[in-house]
């Protein structure tokens, strides 16, 4: 039986803030948005070549506070591209640190959220 994670919500304060930056600054393709009742506000985004999206919106009953968020690990191609690409793009981030088990880029979104990027090594494609 495969278990697959679908969807992991990010609590945000400011929903359209948030999406802007997902979609424009981070390339996540925006898959839904609707407004389901005055009182909640469902959005799904997907990351670039992922299957497993994130979710923000109003009233989706998450306990944790906007910025609370500081496990959300992302694997990347090519770390100094990632780098190269997020910086142009104005996003700030820290530059790349170098690990036996990994190259490491950290970044936060509007909220303070922390996202955690890594190239796996060489020798993990094996």
């Amino acid at each position: 039986m495969d278990w697959k994670i679908e969807l992991i919500h990010v609590p945000v304060s400011d929903v359209d803030r948030a999406k802007e930056f997902y979609v424009e600054k981070l390339g996540f393709n925006a898959d839904h948005d609707q407004r389901v009742n005055e009182n909640l506000r469902f959005v799904q985004l997907t990351p670039p070549g992922s299957a497993c999206s994130i979710a923000i919106g109003e009233g989706l009953g998450a306990t944790l506070e906007p910025g609370s968020l500081d496990v959300i690990q992302v694997v990347i191609p090519d770390a100094d591209a990632v780098l190269a690409d997020l910086r142009a793009k104005g996003v700030e981030c820290e530059g790349i640190d170098e690990q036996a088990w990994g190259r490491f880029i950290t970044l936060r979104d509007p909220d303070g959220n922390r996202w955690t990027l890594q190239q796996l090594p060489a020798w993990s494609a094996q």
